[in-house]
């Protein structure tokens, strides 16, 4: 296998640094393309994973900042909008109303403190930083311990069917419970570097990883999954319920998206687990398994499609660079090397074959043809294809917190 990919990231990569504007006061990473201009939470995130693979040059002024941006906007409540530009946000309001930054600025702060060794930097604002995990604690979690999104706007997964077009307050989404869950672990990590008192994000961290396990497992399937917390209320006065009132607080909505796997990415899992999830599901190429990746919805389900769409972006089945990356990492931590490589030399086949027929990366892909779908010229966490390359070829790997 070539090194193109390689290649290419080394000599696009600093297309994504952007000097202050606005309000945008520090430097900082955009994904590129469409959103040129734009801060994002996730994005920053796993696209300053793929710098450090790619480049050897001091940007530690762009990784602090993206961190020191988003916590110069947070709220009196802890809320941070998901998206900033030089002149505006998204959401536009914060309240208590919709969803904000997902939970992944711990990580991306404790991935940035664990590769300089400096955490000083942080200290005067690791406050606010507490703030915000304190907020999702406060108005995210659901009396069984999982957490849930507010609506469905900019879920990062923008339209998967557990939370697209349902009821506020009511997707357990496996996607943000892992995320939640790899949060938590990060704010312990730098609250001990901070000599800071942690022990009930600690065990915050435990209690959600229980909740998890209890109620997104599906023994049936060996596969985890969402849940449905839209349940009315138990009222054991009326006649037809106070026989036998439920005794359940979400139900499991067994609808096959690549989110599942998170609980592989995050640690959750236990080994028996995974080896369902990878053996029954991930495998299955009539499900996820395609010829360039890991479909982002399975197969199987009746919304599958491969569109052309923005606003939502469609991820009801095409290839994504950072599903596949994120699923790669999964089978690595439980010990599945043949998986991982042979993931890795899809992704990078798909990159490859996009630069050398475009001379540039797309957003999201057609899994059976690999052909690109929608936006050129973005680049974003797709760089962690040179990741995937380097571990290819047993070189050091940069790898996230």
């Amino acid at each position: 296998m070539g090194n193109l990919i390689k290649t290419y990231a080394q000599a696009h990569y600093i297309k994504v640094f952007r000097e202050p504007e606005g309000q945008l006061s520090h430097k900082f990473i955009v994904p590129g393309s469409a959103y040129k201009n734009s801060l994002w939470d996730w994005d920053s995130w796993l696209t300053d994973i793929a710098l450090h693979q790619i480049t050897d040059e001091d940007f530690s002024e762009y990784s602090q900042g993206c961190i020191l941006n988003f916590l110069a906007h947070i709220d009196a409540d802890g809320r941070i909008p998901m998206m900033i530009t030089p002149t505006s946000q998204l959401p536009h309001t914060l309240d208590e109303n919709t969803n904000g930054h997902k939970p992944c600025l711990a990580q991306h702060a404790a991935f940035v403190v664990k590769q300089s060794g400096d955490v000083e930097w942080l200290r005067p604002e690791f406050g606010k930083l507490l703030r915000f995990v304190d907020c999702y604690m406060q108005n995210n979690r659901h009396e069984n311990g999982l957490y849930f999104w507010i609506d469905d706007c900019a879920i990062g997964v923008d339209n998967d069917p557990c939370t697209f077009y349902r009821p506020k307050k009511s997707s357990g989404s496996i996607f943000l419970n892992c995320l939640m869950y790899k949060e938590l672990e990060a704010v312990v990590y730098l609250g001990k570097l901070l000599d800071v008192d942690v022990g009930r994000y600690a065990q915050e961290q435990e209690n959600l990883k229980k909740a998890i396990q209890e109620n997104c497992y599906d023994e049936k399937d060996g596969m985890y999954y969402s849940v449905d917390l839209n349940l009315l209320p138990i009222n054991t006065d009326e006649f037809l319920h106070k026989g036998a009132p439920r005794h359940w607080d979400c139900l499991i909505q067994r609808i096959g998206s690549w989110s599942g796997f998170l609980a592989m990415w995050a640690g959750i899992a236990t080994q028996e687990q995974a080896e369902r999830m990878v053996r029954e599901n991930l495998l299955d190429e009539k499900a996820f398994w395609a010829p360039y990746g890991v479909r982002s919805l399975s197969k199987y389900e009746k919304m599958y499609v491969i569109k052309k769409s923005g606003n939502p972006s469609c991820w009801l089945g095409p290839i994504w660079g950072i599903s596949n990356y994120m699923v790669f990492r999964g089978l690595l931590k439980y010990g599945f090397l043949a998986e991982a490589r042979e993931l890795a030399e899809k992704t990078v086949k798909l990159f490859e074959e996009d630069i050398a027929a475009c001379g540039q990366l797309h957003e999201y892909y057609d899994p059976e043809s690999g052909e690109p779908v929608l936006n050129p010229g973005f680049q974003s966490w797709n760089l962690l294809g040179a990741n995937m390359y380097a571990w290819l070829h047993n070189e050091p790997v940069m790898e996230e917190f």
